[in-house]
């Protein structure tokens, strides 16, 4: 029988999520092409096999709580602390048991286009998602900590479904809820991750949609954070509605 071409071999490979017969086989192949993509699958297996690792790591507090006798368990995160402009926006995310979605992670650390994916996914899949939105005026008004647990406590309040027990990021609530405060929850709680693409993804239209109306200061790139060409903007522009005045570099433009 002829061997298979090496394109084939590459092909097959892909289609292929777990060892089998066909493997053993091209461990025998000395082409050195077919060890280059033997090599190259088995290092996409470890990938793989590391993401599904953390995210059986990420399902411990779920777990956890479920065993409890808790069911509807929000991850609850905020995102948008940092920023010069723009709001503050959070998000509250109930996932079913069988959610299964390797990979997830804090928002920040994956891509654009994988945020976007996720986020997707999650609405689709959700038992119940909220979203928590505080505005400019408003944070300098309570500042930004107040605004980000106001905005937290909106997100929870906006679920179609009550939930009997919240995993929040880092943040100490005043709830009727019983719930833990995980530091570094977002990398630590598939929900609190949820939450957090959520989160990340609305605020980012948000300002992209706000990049509309203030082209100058660029939001569509820096998202109302003090990168050089959003100070740069605030040199020659000034300081519009959606800057935060009470933000030590936008504070300066608004006295």
């Amino acid at each position: 029988m002829a061997k298979q071409s090496i394109k084939e071999i590459e092909k097959k490979l892909q289609q292929l999520n777990e060892k089998d017969e066909f493997i053993n086989e091209l461990m025998k192949d000395d082409r050195k092409g077919v060890q280059a993509a033997l090599k190259k699958w088995h290092r996409k297996q470890d990938q793989y096999n590391q993401l599904i690792q953390k995210y059986e790591n990420m399902m411990m507090f779920e777990k956890k709580y479920r065993a409890e006798g808790f069911k509807y368990i929000a991850g609850v995160d905020e995102v948008g602390r940092g920023p010069l402009a723009g709001p503050v926006v959070a998000a509250a995310v109930i996932l079913p048991a069988n959610f299964y979605l390797p990979g997830i992670d804090d928002s920040k650390k994956l891509t654009e286009r994988k945020r976007n994916d996720f986020y997707e996914y999650i609405l689709q899949e959700a038992v119940a998602f909220g979203v928590g939105i505080i505005e400019a005026d408003e944070i300098d008004r309570i500042n930004i900590l107040e605004a980000s647990k106001k905005a937290m406590l909106s997100a929870v309040a906006g679920l179609d479904a009550i939930p009997d027990f919240l995993l929040i990021d880092a943040v100490k609530l005043n709830t009727p809820y019983p719930y833990e405060a995980l530091i570094k929850g977002d990398a630590r709680s598939i929900s609190i991750a949820a939450a957090s693409i959520v989160a990340k993804v609305t605020r980012d239209r948000l300002m992209l949609k706000l990049s509309e109306h203030y082209p100058q200061y660029r939001f569509s790139k820096n998202m109302g954070y003090g990168t050089k060409d959003h100070l740069d903007a605030l040199e020659a522009f000034g300081i519009t509605s959606i800057h935060r005045k009470s933000f030590a570099p936008v504070k300066a433009y608004s006295d």
